[in-house]
């Protein structure tokens, strides 16, 4: 039963990510891409990591897709812009590439020995909360702050090239969520 919830989501995956591509409306896309992140959700219950599965809904699907739809809603991109055509070579390009791609995941199908913890056994605690807590905060405390501190130089690079750009003035002051 697992396996089957595993490969049918697999598929929802994939049937997403191929209609991210094709899509011509960059909302459509976006809205696939949703849809794609979902699915990686269910894969990772699927594979025991409820915590893992959580973050990638709250933090991918929620939060990042948010900002992408409005970004394409600020741009407003309805019409569809005139393109010159693709290079003859892109097609066969793609071809070969896939063709690379499939023998690659075979030989790993292949070559690689079944895991001897299945998902769902209690027996690893890869994904769960606890491990990740504690490694985040223990072996990965470093590179975690570096993280930190490289988020807030990018709100405040933010602001300064807004400032520089006319968005906003230097006499401007945000009190109570509104700009004055």
């Amino acid at each position: 039963m697992l396996v089957l919830l595993f490969i049918l989501f697999g598929a929802m995956a994939i049937g997403c990510a191929l209609a991210v591509v094709a899509q011509r409306n960059p909302l459509y896309s976006a809205i696939s891409l949703i849809g794609v992140f979902i699915s990686l959700a269910c894969l990772y219950v699927t594979l025991a990591a409820p915590f893992i599965a959580a973050v990638q809904v709250i933090v991918y699907a929620g939060a990042i897709m948010v900002l992408v739809v409005f970004v394409i809603m600020l741009l407003n991109v309805e019409e569809e812009e005139h393109r010159r055509p693709r290079l003859r070579f892109l097609v066969p390009a793609a071809v070969a590439l896939a063709g690379v791609l499939i023998a690659e995941v075979a030989f790993i199908l292949v070559s690689v020995q079944q895991s001897p913890v299945l998902p769902g056994s209690s027996t690893s605690d890869v994904g769960l909360t606890q491990s990740i807590g504690s490694a985040l905060f223990t072996r990965y405390l470093l590179p975690f702050e570096i993280t930190s501190i490289l988020l807030l130089m990018a709100i405040v690079g933010a602001m300064t090239l807004a400032r520089r750009g006319g968005l906003l003035q230097s006499r401007d002051q945000v009190k109570r969520g509104e700009l004055r």
